[in-house]
């Protein structure tokens, strides 16, 4: 396991959540393998194969807890399928059509303008580009 329970408990009371062993034993299996992005499904395959003993409801409610804490962000890419991204920095991101995957591309790779004006009381909170992929066609 990448960090110890305590690094992960402490994590999680910084936070403002509980460290329930299953907040633990998910946050360890999520942020184990440095930044990544996983559904709902790969996780809790994932904790399946670990021996973690964890519904899939569990794991949506766990992710969506995590993503208000602000330990995680959420990556809409497709209509029906979430991402979670455990690299909550300033980033956007390629996504591989048919591989269903998605890859970090650093924010200083990119330059955006000419955003609009937030409406009166707003203001912009971050902006993501996802940058769609597909294998060349002869």
């Amino acid at each position: 396991m990448a960090e110890a329970a305590t690094d992960i408990e402490t994590r999680l009371r910084d936070c403002g959540l509980r460290p329930t062993r299953q907040r633990v034993a998910l946050a360890d299996l999520l942020f184990a393998k440095g930044d990544r992005h996983l559904t709902v499904e790969e996780l809790h395959e994932e904790a399946q194969s670990a021996g973690v003993p964890v519904s899939l409801a569990t794991v949506y409610n766990t992710l969506h807890q995590f993503t208000e804490a602000g330990m995680i962000r959420v990556l809409a890419v497709e209509s029906a399928k979430t991402y979670f991204d455990t690299n909550v920095s300033d980033h956007h991101h390629f996504f591989v059509e048919g591989r269903n995957e998605v890859l970090d591309i650093p924010v200083s790779n990119i330059a955006i303008g000419n955003l609009p004006e937030a409406p009166e009381g707003m203001e912009i909170a971050h902006v993501d580009v996802i940058i769609r992929l597909r294998e060349k066609r002869a």
